[in-house]
């Protein structure tokens, strides 16, 4: 079967353990070569050492996405080292911790984290549109949540950093579609992984009882009953990434093994 990203480069930001891992080497396993920012380089190293054993190029740097200068410092990097850009994963985040009600927050964590979710993801995604035009087809990809759709109490800054992001898809979609730039968003529910785990555990401890109580607990929420793991959570944006969404501009595609079912 052919490779899906053959001949092309990818950006992915937020390299670091979980999804941003997974989205590059899935990525580099369907052809593509792959450009990597995260502000620790400790894992991009070994990881780029994994993807060129697969034959593919990389090129990676220290990247913090509120500095503008970083984010078109490694945009221009991949189009010097690596001749083009065509697809933009926007995967680092600022988790919002700690969970406090609004009445409680400090405003100034809020500013924070929706300086790294929303006005971060710009930057990026603004360094990258020169050469994301140029490709002649494109692709911005957010990495957005679940709790857009399942708000709950205390999760105020990050739920609503990731919905300014939601809406900046659309209206992205709108102004990029004449150059041939797609922009749409994976959604992710739980996805299971160390901080999913060590979140569960957290309940399990604050309740006495076992993980496995809480971990049945939650994934009985979703219609598959099963949380799915970083990796199968890449296979949607390559689903972006590739030709198979040509005529998809402005989505968001839910996934999270059912755990939220829209509907109209």
């Amino acid at each position: 079967m052919a490779e899906m990203l053959a001949g092309k480069v990818a950006l992915v930001s937020g390299i670091g353990p979980g999804l941003g891992i997974e989205i590059a080497r899935l990525y580099a396993r369907e052809g593509a070569d792959i450009v990597m920012g995260a502000r620790r380089t400790e894992v991009m190293e070994p990881l780029a050492a994994e993807i060129e054993a697969m034959g593919r190029r990389t090129v990676w740097q220290s990247t913090d996405i509120t500095d503008p200068a970083q984010c078109q410092a490694l945009a221009d990097a991949a189009v010097e080292k690596l001749g083009r850009l065509d697809v933009c994963v926007n995967n680092a985040f600022n988790d919002g911790f700690p969970i406090v009600n609004v009445e409680n927050a400090d405003l100034d964590r809020w500013r924070n984290v929706i300086d790294v979710n929303f006005f971060g993801s710009l930057n990026m995604t603004r360094a990258c549109i020169p050469a994301l035009r140029d490709s002649g087809a494109g692709r911005v990809i957010f990495i957005n949540t679940m709790s857009i759709r399942m708000r709950q109490a205390g999760w105020g800054a990050y739920s609503s950093s990731k919905a300014a992001l939601e809406n900046i898809t659309k209206i992205l979609a709108k102004e990029l579609g004449p150059d041939g730039i797609r922009v749409n968003s994976v959604l992710p529910g739980y996805i299971f992984a160390d901080a999913v785990r060590n979140f569960l555990q957290g309940q399990a401890d604050a309740r006495g009882v076992d993980y496995q109580v809480v971990y049945d607990e939650t994934a009985g929420e979703t219609a598959l009953k099963y949380l799915p793991d970083a990796a199968e959570i890449a296979g949607a944006a390559l689903f972006f990434a590739s030709d198979l969404s040509l005529p998809i501009t402005g989505a968001s595609l839910d996934v999270n093994a059912g755990h939220w079912i829209g509907g109209t």
